[in-house]
């Protein structure tokens, strides 16, 4: 009787189950997991830069417009279709130049009707102040009319009073002229308090109606100014600009149709990635190039307000005086100095950041090989990275674009 034998490995009995074909199989599987995710790639499809040791700018370089440094809006008075066009857009004009007239018949009709209200009331408060003063003239006539009785009774009354104390006129006569004498002295005084109160009324009320004509005078004249707004006119001296209008085109009261630009200077603007605007502050300076010359700028304004990813700064240049190649709308290419040179582990910027965020690359190890290694990645300039960690002088790096590799752990160079 043959004795069956029974394997005490769990792991043999396994085998024995499964077979030596499906062990072998697992076997292999296994050596696959353990081995090293691989890609094998041509040398001229990759970029390779070595790190390197020197000095790092913090800077950055953006393409910048020449625009003036003061420019003023022209725009329409009082709305209406254009009938007259004076200049054309390019011209050197002085303040105060016709530029272009519209017609607006509404308008014109309505400032008939308001001027001729207008010289209206002015000549009703001018009549009305000329019979005031005639009154006044009356008043003071009847004023000098009363004065003179008095003094008259007055003298009688003195006269009266010597003759009586000599006996010379009878008592009834000089009671008489001492009745006249008071008489006038009492009429007097009352009159000239009522004429008093009168003129200080009527003072009141020719001050009044001299501020009134005052006020409508002036409302006339600033009528008569408003009625020379159909007539634009340059609102400063300089040179015109976006000035395109066409006769009978219709334009609404405080619509732009141009722009004067002050021939004082130029200033830049240009448009930055939001990245920067942490980093970028008023007072920074910075360098144009133009004609193989450098100009030295300066950020005058940053504009917080961010579209489309990007945000607006103006740069004055530090010189007074510029060649005459600058002109209103040339693109230059401007370089700004967020701080000092520093020396630095330099790596040349790639494609890889994109795919890694600076946190990994491939290194080389042999002519033939590379392997990602961490790394970490400080400050950046439009050329370099700057190395903190995870490399040295004379390490080189793939540089260029990761995103087909980011589960490769090695890359064979052919």
């Amino acid at each position: 009787m043959d004795t069956q034998i029974k394997p005490k490995n769990k792991k043999i009995k396994k085998m024995l189950l499964w077979g030596i074909p499906t062990v072998i199989l697992l076997a292999v599987i296994l050596m696959n997991a353990t081995r090293k995710r691989q890609v094998n790639l041509k040398k001229d499809n990759i970029s390779i830069h070595e790190v390197i040791k020197g000095d790092f700018e913090d800077v950055i370089l953006f393409n910048s417009t020449v625009e003036p440094k003061t420019s003023v809006l022209v725009n329409v008075i009082q709305g209406g279709s254009v009938s007259e066009i004076f200049v054309e857009s390019g011209q050197i004009l002085k303040k105060g130049t016709p530029l272009l007239k519209v017609y607006n018949p509404n308008a014109e009709l309505n400032y008939l009707t308001q001027e001729t209200a207008m010289v209206e009331q002015i000549n009703n408060l001018r009549n009305l102040r000329v019979n005031i003063k005639n009154q006044q003239l009356s008043l003071d006539q009847q004023l000098l009319s009363i004065n003179n009785d008095f003094r008259n009774a007055e003298r009688q009354y003195k006269l009266d009073s010597i003759l009586y104390k000599k006996e010379v006129i009878a008592k009834n006569d000089y009671q008489k002229t001492q009745q006249e004498y008071t008489f006038q002295k009492e009429r007097s005084g009352v009159i000239k308090e009522s004429v008093f109160n009168e003129k200080k009324s009527r003072d009141n009320q020719l001050a009044r109606i001299n501020s009134s004509l005052s006020n409508m005078e002036k409302s006339l004249e600033l009528l008569h100014k408003n009625k020379e707004n159909f007539v634009v006119k340059a609102p400063v001296n300089g040179l015109l600009s976006s000035f395109n209008p066409i006769l009978g085109e219709s334009y609404t009261q405080g619509q732009p149709i141009g722009k004067m630009d002050v021939l004082d200077g130029y200033k830049l603007v240009a448009k930055v990635d939001e990245y920067y605007i942490s980093k970028l502050r008023e007072g920074i300076s910075g360098t144009v190039a133009l004609n193989t010359k450098n100009y030295e700028v300066e950020l005058s304004k940053v504009f917080p307000e961010i579209i489309g990813g990007q945000f607006k700064i103006e740069l004055n240049f530090k010189q007074d005086s510029l060649s005459n190649d600058v002109k209103r709308g040339m693109s230059l290419k401007t370089k700004m100095f967020l701080s000092g040179k520093t020396e630095a582990l330099l790596l040349s910027k790639g494609l890889f950041y994109q795919s890694t965020n600076g946190t990994w690359v491939f290194v080389l190890n042999s002519d033939s090989k590379a392997v990602r290694r961490n790394i970490k990645i400080g400050r950046e300039n439009p050329f370099y990275y700057e190395v903190l960690e995870g490399l040295e002088v004379g390490d080189k790096v793939i540089t260029s674009s990761y995103d087909d590799y980011k589960d490769v752990e090695q890359i064979n160079i052919e």
